[in-house]
């Protein structure tokens, strides 16, 4: 036995070697900057717990937290047709569809799916910020047009949750005509009597506030979420003024008319079921008889590489 390469070397190394750490432990608060543990983090919603700033949350964990037991079932989606333009920039369109679609693992920029909230059976759409900014292209245009034929066909309520930075510019045209369309799509749920509920959550700008996002029966938004066509920066350059504090945020637009309700992530479910019981003529829930939503779960911690 080799004492000094069986002991004494690998205690020095443990000695002087740095411990590796998974870096998504920890996400800082972009509005505060507090290091916030993930675990905790999941289990508040993606709500920072020093200033209340809501964070992106995925389409996914959002119905988890809304529907019964967090059940349900994703409504088919037609696929529209592959880079109809051949759009090229500094990437091929089909190379940044397939860069989004890995980081998030989803197909596209929106969810589609229905099941139970509070005893009340729903369809949702949610748009994913994290897939190429939420941008409105044909696949969403499809996706609210799909969701609102399965609410009509069930005759149930559309809950609609928005976050994006307008029209998808690799669809050109193409991605401005889902505008209309999915107004279209609005006027069929208006038709058949059913409640459309939507929720603006941070940002909801462009042509997605321009159209479906501004078109509820009732519109609720998260805390100081930006909801605007054009941005405060392009109004000031425009105007050459200085705009009002908060212009813009949910609680400016909310004091101004455009809003009904400014609601916090954790209340959101229990406002939801309220207002869609109320809009379909059922009776208040009671809480204690309501199943609850699934517990959070933390996103996955990639361990370090071993080493070499």
């Amino acid at each position: 036995m080799n004492w000094i390469s069986n002991y004494v070397r690998p205690k020095i190394n443990s000695l002087f070697s740095r411990r590796e750490v998974p870096e998504n432990l920890w996400t800082k608060c972009p509005e505060c900057g507090t290091m916030l543990f993930h675990r905790e983090l999941a289990e508040n919603l993606n709500v920072c717990s020093n200033c209340d700033h809501h964070m992106a949350i995925s389409p996914r964990d959002r119905f988890k937290s809304l529907f019964d037991t967090g059940i349900f079932t994703e409504v088919k989606v037609p696929e529209p047709v592959a880079d109809p333009l051949h759009f090229k920039d500094q990437k091929k369109y089909p190379d940044r569809l397939k860069a989004a679609q890995k980081t998030t693992g989803e197909k596209e920029a929106m969810l589609v799916a229905e099941g139970e909230m509070g005893r009340t059976p729903i369809v949702a759409v949610a748009q994913d910020f994290s897939f190429m900014a939420g941008s409105m292209g044909m696949y969403v245009g499809n996706a609210i047009l799909a969701a609102a034929e399965r609410a009509v066909k069930l005759k149930r309520p559309l809950v609609l949750f928005s976050a994006a930075g307008g029209a998808r510019m690799q669809e050109g045209i193409l991605s401005l005509m889902q505008m209309p369309r999915t107004t279209v799509a609005v006027q069929m749920l208006k038709e058949a009597r059913l409640p459309y509920v939507v929720v603006l959550t941070h940002p909801t700008t462009g042509g997605v506030t321009a159209s479906y996002a501004m078109l509820g029966d009732v519109q609720i938004s998260e805390p100081n979420a930006l909801i605007c066509f054009a941005g405060p920066r392009v109004i000031e350059q425009t105007i050459r003024e200085k705009l009002p504090e908060g212009f813009q945020r949910a609680e400016y637009l909310l004091d101004h008319g455009m809003l009904d309700r400014v609601t916090h992530r954790k209340q959101m479910r229990d406002e939801l079921i309220t207002i869609l019981r109320m809009l379909t003529g059922q009776s208040p829930a009671i809480k204690a008889d309501l199943p609850p939503p699934a517990a959070p779960e933390p996103a996955p911690v990639t361990p370090p590489p071993a080493a070499g």
